[in-house]
């Protein structure tokens, strides 16, 4: 019978942890920018986790969750695609990938195909960038 009520208490008390961390996220809101992983220079090195930034000036920003943020001067959207099979074991295989240029090199933005829209308004494209790669079979 103790382990009943032992196990009560420890069930509320994990629940009253659960909605105070909830309702600490709820007041804190949605965190700023656009949630991401990138690969700088593009083709090579390591996916990171991150988040792309845009100022309404037109400035364009990764941050990555470690690291210090890599400044795109002059970006644009070069190509969107799927990601390959082997990027898929690395990154979400529903996500978008981005190829980008910029002044300082190239750097490729895997997106959510929700998230493509947003960071293809945030990154101005050359033609065919516009395209979700929704047709294509990968």
């Amino acid at each position: 019978m103790t382990e009943f009520v032992f196990l009560a208490a420890l069930a509320a008390a994990a629940g009253w942890l659960i909605r105070r961390k909830h309702r600490e996220r709820t007041a804190a809101g949605l965190p700023q920018g656009i949630p991401a992983m990138a690969r700088n220079p593009a083709g090579a090195g390591r996916w990171r986790a991150g988040r792309v930034f845009a100022a309404p000036a037109g400035e364009v920003r990764w941050v990555p969750g470690r690291g210090e943020p890599v400044a795109l001067p002059g970006v644009r959207a070069t190509g969107v695609r799927p990601p390959s099979v082997k990027e898929g074991l690395s990154i979400n295989p529903g996500s978008r990938i981005v190829a980008c240029a910029y002044e300082g090199g190239t750097i490729e933005i895997a997106v959510m195909a929700l998230d493509l829209r947003e960071l293809l308004e945030a990154v101005p494209g050359d033609d065919g960038a516009g395209d979700d790669g929704a047709g294509e079979r990968g």
